[in-house]
């Protein structure tokens, strides 16, 4: 039974939607390599997910009827994965080349748990949202990287922010987007 979560993200937004597992949790800030595998985004999304989770275990263990969830998330256009930006120049081409296009935004997750055994055990999988952004003029776009929300975010923008105004229609999971696929984690411990 679980009792408790422990999520492995530095990121904001992932505690703010963690809560909605309706789960007592923590959070633990962890520090991981989140190079790319750039054949394939979904491996690359999951696998910097299960770096996160298992470096959440080597550094503090897995207590009973607790789960610890990593989670990636990458935005790719044409097979192309576009990561977070170096800086402004960098956000502002990424956003260029994103407009006007559908592109697929990518979450990976891993949850580590112990079965009824007691043997550490891992599910991973990784959610697809399709977004499709209305044309942007470099003007708009410079108003919003004025915001700064663009900083730390794959694809260079957030979703649930300022930008939502250039988001023409998504298919999928918006959580997911955001880099939480709510639904689909609940789902899985549903299973557990």
């Amino acid at each position: 039974m679980i009792k408790k979560i422990c999520l492995a993200s530095n990121s904001p937004r992932r505690r703010e939607l963690v809560k909605y597992l309706g789960l007592p949790f923590e959070t633990v800030s962890v520090d991981t390599d989140e190079t790319n595998h750039p054949e394939d985004p979904e491996k690359a999304a999951v696998c910097i997910a299960e770096r996160k989770a298992l470096k959440c275990l080597a550094d503090r263990g897995l207590a009973d009827g607790e789960v610890i969830i990593g989670a990636d998330t990458v935005v790719v256009l044409n097979g192309l994965i576009l990561g977070k930006p170096r800086d402004r120049e960098d956000a502002f081409a990424t956003l260029k080349l994103l407009s006007g296009k559908s592109h697929f935004v990518y979450t990976g997750v891993t949850l580590v748990y112990r079965d009824g055994e007691g043997n550490e055990r891992a599910v991973e999988f990784a959610e697809k949202t399709l977004v499709r952004f209305a044309d942007i003029s470099g003007a708009e776009i410079d108003a919003y990287l004025d915001t700064g929300e663009y900083a730390d975010k794959a694809g260079s923008y957030a979703i649930q922010g300022m930008f939502s105004r250039h988001i023409e229609r998504i298919e999928g999971d918006y959580n997911n987007v955001v880099g939480f696929p709510v639904a689909r984690i609940y789902a899985e411990l549903a299973k557990m």
